[in-house]
């Protein structure tokens, strides 16, 4: 299921789902993890699947290779997994800034009026280490202007479908005290429930974003319409290490 924020022109992004692609078996729908164990052709035909919404093709994507960083790069032509970051940065035309999730939150943000976007990979390891205010502080030094910029937050995993230990709460804590309303008891001992989206949103507040929107769209527990790293792994359905679907979130600048 493809999600638009309200905040964002239609025409301009795309929060996809996994819904309309030609994958396979445990990637069934439009899977763009090129190196997740797919069928590469499929993988290819779902690029230029999401690359048709905007009237451009495959060859306009900029897929970065992410892991759970902050770093934020400054883009200006497309390339695929070539260029290790989590976070991207453009004023160019027609580049389309890709963001892949399974369950990490994706941030859209846009500065419409002075030509600027930006796009980051946000999962609890890249927001809690800056990626979001790392994309911002790009945004402003290529010229975007604070008071402009709209962001979304799309489809990801829930707190009532995110549980974590003791060690990952305290590792929150000693950030900052504060952080401790992004969590909740579990039903288990010693465990709790973590707010992933409320923590991405706030973190966007903080900086000085005002035109925020979430989703509020659990990735673990729409089956149907998100892939899920964690529902594949309590399922079982993950073989090998990063063998597993992601869905895509895009944003751009039409000419």
């Amino acid at each position: 299921m493809s999600y638009f924020a309200p905040n964002l022109p239609t025409d301009k992004h795309c929060f996809f789902g996994r819904e309309g692609g030609v994958s396979k078996g445990i990637y069934q729908g439009l899977n763009l993890h090129f190196r997740g164990g797919d069928n590469p052709e499929d993988v290819k035909k779902n690029m230029e699947i999401v690359a048709s919404y905007f009237g451009l093709t495959a060859q306009n994507l900029l897929m970065l290779d992410q892991g759970v960083s902050n770093k934020c790069i400054y883009a200006t032509k497309p390339s695929l997994y070539q260029v290790e970051a989590d976070g991207a940065v453009t004023d160019v035309k027609d580049l389309i800034l890709c963001i892949r999730t399974a369950d990490c939150a994706p941030v859209l943000m846009g500065d419409f009026e002075n030509g600027i976007i930006g796009a980051a990979h946000a999962g609890w390891r890249g927001a809690f280490g800056g990626i979001i205010e790392n994309t911002l502080d790009m945004m402003l030094a290529k010229g975007a202007k604070l008071e402009n910029i709209c962001a979304g937050v799309g489809p990801c995993i829930g707190q009532k479908s995110y549980e974590v230990d003791e060690g990952f709460y305290q590792q929150f804590l000693a950030q900052n005290s504060k952080n401790r309303q992004y969590f909740i008891p579990s039903v288990n001992e010693n465990h709790y429930q973590f707010d992933l989206e409320k923590y991405c949103v706030d973190k966007l507040w903080a900086y000085g974003v005002k035109n925020v929107s979430a989703s509020g769209l659990d990735t673990y527990a729409l089956c149907d319409q998100y892939y899920s790293f964690r529902r594949y792994t309590h399922l079982g359905l993950i073989k090998a290490p990063k063998c597993f679907p992601v869905e895509v979130s895009t944003i751009v600048l039409p000419r």
